[in-house]
């Protein structure tokens, strides 16, 4: 819940007053409730705190624990506090006042550098260790609060941004070009492959799912959490598995609701959205509280030109959740006269990187300003919903019933489909044989080499040997992961560290600007663990895909949304209608990149240059689906960064 920030000296030499103001000063542009820093002999700790909880209100941090010679500076909301307050054997009477601060600082004391294995929550915390001499530190498992620092024999500080960092004496700000060119060579969504770098070659971050120690003699990274995929979890009925996923999500879930202040959550016409609205309302509703949603539409003038099975007005998907469920104070955005490249500098500002969402940006960060607006302290979310919730893709579950023979089982869920979707029966084997049968199929790496055109400098490539690296992660040249089976990618997904590291980077940083937390039950340990655990059948069912969540939803959803596999909601289609009054203006900055020597030593100047001559006779709002629109803003994006830091 705050901003923290921290310097070490390890030659002894006494942290100097300019150094700790100077870091403490940058992160005066983020509100806060109260402001404390802690200096030691050589070592000082600073806060930016936002009083989110209500164990947080009038909390001072850092602390100093002087029976266990232990101080914390933390940005960490802990979700499993009833369980860590019985293992810790914390006395009733001192449970509901408790910050989250001292159930950390007691967790470490108990179980020293394992302690972050024992907590759920969103969390980046260090702890100056008086008696060991030593800092200690963790990041949650999936990285949804950020914790950068800079290292060297004399010098450890750390902070939740990178700008207080570069401001130290000794800390260069050059741009570290192996970031770079993982970012540009990664087709996909995610920024780099190594989510212990940065931008900037003197500042690291501390990777998801792993902690630091930090001593004179050196610096220790660790990966505390890991996922075991291989174990299923085996109960009586379908009806059991439905029962133990309702218990553990509502868990999930109203651990999520503790504020003082208001409850909100981003609502789309979708399952794993409503999902959350469906179980938050019930607990809020039952302590007199109103639950605030936020939603995005398109603008009025937009003109839907996408296929009858996507809908990018949401609104009737919307407003039937609200009814059905209840409880809820609904609201909707369109964000007039906003658009992703308006917004790029701002947003590089707030994200000290590139970024690849810039569909929605404007509407990401609208909705934060709007739920600020209405003292929202929580925002809820179920961004990795598609991942545990709402896992279950129907065609490649019947590849797997197909490679393993079971005939019988396979032809009663075409069944089924058929009924719910219409077609004949088996009109739809032939693309379950390709999905179950790749190498006969050249289709997918075909439509992934069209869809992202190289966007790196192939000469900065070769320099960087930026693929043989990504090869290590097991994506090839296309910059997309070479296994196109699902199930294989779901557990890497779960197995690596930066899936989720651009997007949480984006909530964290977001939420410090505007003091709220965007909060996500679906992403929860316990869910995740919990999902991971159950046998494939649990997630296709009589024709249903995303199973689990459509039976654990009876009742609570209404049966438009619960059921529906024919019409999905898809936002950002209308980033290119929003542009095209600013076009002019668009393609000037487009010209002055090309024609930009220091960005072009890292762009693909054939590939720009195709793009820019895709559009040399205009536009129009379809040009969202042509594969040269993110080429384009990408590259402009990594080139008002360039020229900005560089």
């Amino acid at each position: 819940m705050s901003a923290i920030a921290g310097i070490y000296h390890l030659n002894n030499q006494p942290v100097s007053q300019e150094a700790s103001i100077k870091i403490m000063s940058e992160l005066s542009k983020f509100p806060a409730d109260h402001i404390h820093t802690l200096s030691g002999e050589h070592f000082f700790l600073g806060c930016h705190a936002q009083w989110i909880t209500s164990e947080s209100v009038g909390e001072t941090l850092p602390f100093y624990d002087w029976d266990r010679k232990l101080a914390i500076t933390v940005d960490a909301i802990i979700d499993n506090r009833q369980e860590l307050f019985d293992k810790l054997q914390v006395p009733y009477d001192n449970r509901k006042s408790m910050p989250d601060s001292h159930l950390i600082l007691l967790s470490y004391d108990k179980w020293g550098e394992d302690s972050p294995k024992y907590l759920i929550g969103d969390f980046a915390f260090m702890i100056w260790d008086e008696r060991k001499q030593m800092f200690f530190g963790a990041r949650d498992f999936s990285g949804s609060r950020t914790l950068y620092y800079t290292y060297n024999q004399k010098k450890f500080a750390f902070c939740s941004t990178i700008e207080p960092l570069l401001t130290l004496p000794g800390i260069k700000g050059v741009l570290n070009d192996q970031w770079l060119a993982e970012f540009l060579a990664i087709a996909g969504m995610i920024d780099t492959a190594d989510a212990s770098i940065t931008p900037f070659r003197d500042i690291h971050q501390l990777a998801p799912a792993h902690s630091i120690t930090v001593k004179k003699s050196g610096t220790k990274l660790q990966k505390y959490c890991h996922f075991n995929t291989s174990e299923k979890l085996k109960l009586r009925s379908d009806g059991e598995y439905i029962e133990a996923f309702q218990d553990i999500f509502q868990k999930a879930v109203d651990s999520r609701l503790r504020t003082h202040l208001q409850v909100g959550a981003q609502l789309s016409g979708g399952l794993d959205s409503g999902s959350i609205v469906a179980f938050a309302a019930n607990t809020l509703r039952q302590e007199g509280k109103t639950l605030h949603t936020f939603s995005y539409i398109p603008p009025s003038d937009f003109d839907d030109f996408t296929p009858r099975h996507l809908m990018p007005d949401e609104r009737p998907f919307i407003r039937s959740t609200v009814q059905h469920v209840g409880g809820i104070k609904d609201n909707y955005f369109n964000f007039d006269g906003r658009d992703p490249y308006t917004e790029i500098d701002d947003f590089l500002d707030i994200m000290e990187m590139p970024y690849k969402f810039f569909e929605n940006s404007f509407w990401l960060k609208g909705m934060f300003e709007k739920a600020s607006e209405e003292n929202i302290g929580l925002l809820l979310n179920g961004g990795r919903g598609n991942l545990t919730i709402s896992w279950g893709a129907a065609i490649d579950y019947y590849a797997i019933l197909l490679k393993k023979f079971r005939w019988l089982r396979l032809m009663q869920e075409l069944n089924y489909y058929s009924q719910n979707l219409g077609g004949a029966r088996f009109r739809r084997l032939p693309l379950i044989a390709k999905t179950a049968f790749p190498f006969i199929n050249e289709r997918l790496s075909v439509n992934h080499s069209y869809t992202n055109p190289m966007l790196i400098n192939p000469d900065f490539a070769e320099k960087i040997a930026v693929f043989s690296k990504l090869k290590e992660y097991g994506m090839d040249e296309s910059g997309w992961f070479s296994s196109p089976n699902i199930y294989e990618q779901r557990v890497r997904h779960f197995e690596d560290d930066f899936h989720w590291n651009a997007s949480n980077t984006l909530a964290a940083k977001l939420s410090m600007r505007y003091r709220l937390w965007k909060r996500d039950p679906t992403n929860d340990l316990r869910v995740v663990r919990f999902c991971l655990s159950l046998p494939e059948e649990q997630y296709v069912q009589k024709g249903l895909d995303r199973a689990l969540v459509r039976r654990a939803t009876d009742q609570l959803l209404p049966e438009k949304i619960r059921l529906n596999q024919k019409v999905r909601g898809v936002q950002g289609a209308d980033w290119v209608h929003r542009l095209m009054p600013k076009w002019d203006r668009f393609m000037n900055d487009l010209h002055e990149l090309v024609n930009d020597e220091i960005s072009m030593n890292y762009l693909n100047r054939e590939t720009v240059q195709s793009a820019l001559e895709s559009v040399r006779n205009g536009v129009s709002p379809e040009y969202v689906l042509n594969p040269d629109s993110k080429v384009l803003m990408r590259s402009l994006i990594v080139h008002k960064f360039i020229k900005k830091f560089a």
